[in-house]
């Protein structure tokens, strides 16, 4: 238990708790608005049963008092009385400094390069489908890292799907349920030769873009074709360390990317290379040079810092200090979040075979099975 001291303004306009995490404020129509009883919020699904316009604008705490964890707030003028758990309260505080500096990611977020060769994240496919702990902690290590590992898998047509099953649903796009990557005589795509490419995030010129990707290994004899990723969080932070205006010119401007390599298909996108969200979080990275179409969106004099700031991005990126290689045996996959991770390949020769399917997916709905294995639900 957590002994509170409470603290209600003159007007009852702000709650003051004071206990061992300092003293945490929070507005009346706030704590009404998240009132969690059964008036308020649907028992089965949290979601809730009234809107904003339901709640009085001169709403005021009129009562306050603590048993044990439990708060009891009385607002008027309604004259209702909501408990309140401080924990919850203390979980949600919103009453901080606002000293994060822009591209600050979330505490669930953690940054790595190289240095994660030894330890990069695995799990084993058997154990992932039939333990909940091992599929959790798995999940887990894609939530925090970007992307994970998975072996032992079934060697056969469509076994990424079986990965995919483990989290969420496929994202068809006009590649399909799943594309084919491996060497094609005149290809629409350079993925499909022999050739190494650099470290990107798939399918730019998407809005939205596909936030998952699955890549899954069904023969690999030929030599070379290593997989290598690398984390774009990682690479934005240094940029932004080395030099602030490009890490700048680069999350405020947007580029264009742009696909049109099959009948009937245009795909355009505009977006930031660096995306923040409007409180400066880091939230995704676009890199694609194959893909990347005519830049218009800069001013003519912050272009030259532009193209600057671009390729010096290109060159950490590129840096093998920033790099976690590791090659794929039949029944191999890995999964990585697309919007942070981006990933490469090594080029391979023409003797010998390399055949990898791959298909997109969604991190909200590996987000949403992580969450419920982590609640035991």
């Amino acid at each position: 238990m957590t002994r509170h001291a409470l603290d209600v303004s003159d007007d009852g306009r702000i709650l003051t708790l004071s206990g061992s995490e300092g003293p945490l404020r929070f507005h009346a129509v706030w704590l009404r608005d998240n009132a969690q009883d059964e008036e308020t919020r649907a028992p089965g699904n949290g979601q809730r049963l009234i809107a904003l316009r339901d709640i009085p604008e001169d709403t005021r705490i009129e009562a306050a008092e603590q048993a044990d964890d439990t708060l009891r707030l009385t607002f008027a003028p309604e004259g209702k009385t909501i408990a309140f758990d401080t924990g919850w309260l203390a979980r949600h505080a919103y009453d901080r400094a606002d000293d994060r500096a822009p591209g600050w990611t979330a505490p669930v977020v953690e940054t790595w390069d190289s240095a994660l060769m030894n330890a990069a994240p695995t799990g084993d496919f058997g154990e992932v489908s039939a333990d909940p702990a091992a599929r959790r902690d798995w999940l887990a290590q894609i939530a925090r890292l970007g992307f994970a590992r998975l072996t032992g898998g079934p060697v056969e047509d469509g076994a990424l799907f079986k990965v995919v099953d483990l989290f969420g649903h496929v994202r068809e796009t006009n590649y399909g349920r799943k594309f084919e990557v491996r060497t094609e005589v005149n290809p629409t795509n350079l993925a499909y030769t022999g050739l190494g490419l650099q470290a990107h995030t798939d399918n730019p010129y998407r809005d939205p873009v596909p936030t998952v990707q699955v890549l899954y290994c069904l023969e690999s004899s030929a030599a070379g074709g290593e997989n290598m990723v690398v984390d774009g969080f990682a690479v934005a932070q240094r940029l932004r360390d080395e030099n602030p205006e490009w890490f700048d010119v680069l999350s405020r401007h947007c580029a264009r990317f742009e696909y049109a390599g099959g009948d009937g298909v245009c795909l355009r996108s505009r977006r930031p290379m660096i995306e923040l969200a409007p409180d400066g979080e880091l939230i995704g990275v676009r890199f694609n040079n194959r893909s990347a179409a005519a830049i218009t969106d800069v001013p003519f004099d912050d272009m030259p810092t532009y193209y600057a700031a671009y390729r010096r991005m290109g060159e950490i990126i590129d840096d093998p200090a920033m790099e976690v290689t590791f090659r794929l045996d039949p029944g191999e996959a890995f999964v990585v979040n697309n919007t942070r991770v981006l990933h490469a390949r090594k080029g391979y020769s023409g003797s010998g075979t390399r055949w990898l399917q791959g298909c997109y997916a969604d991190m909200d709905g590996l987000r949403s099975t992580l969450a419920v294995l982590e609640a035991g639900r």
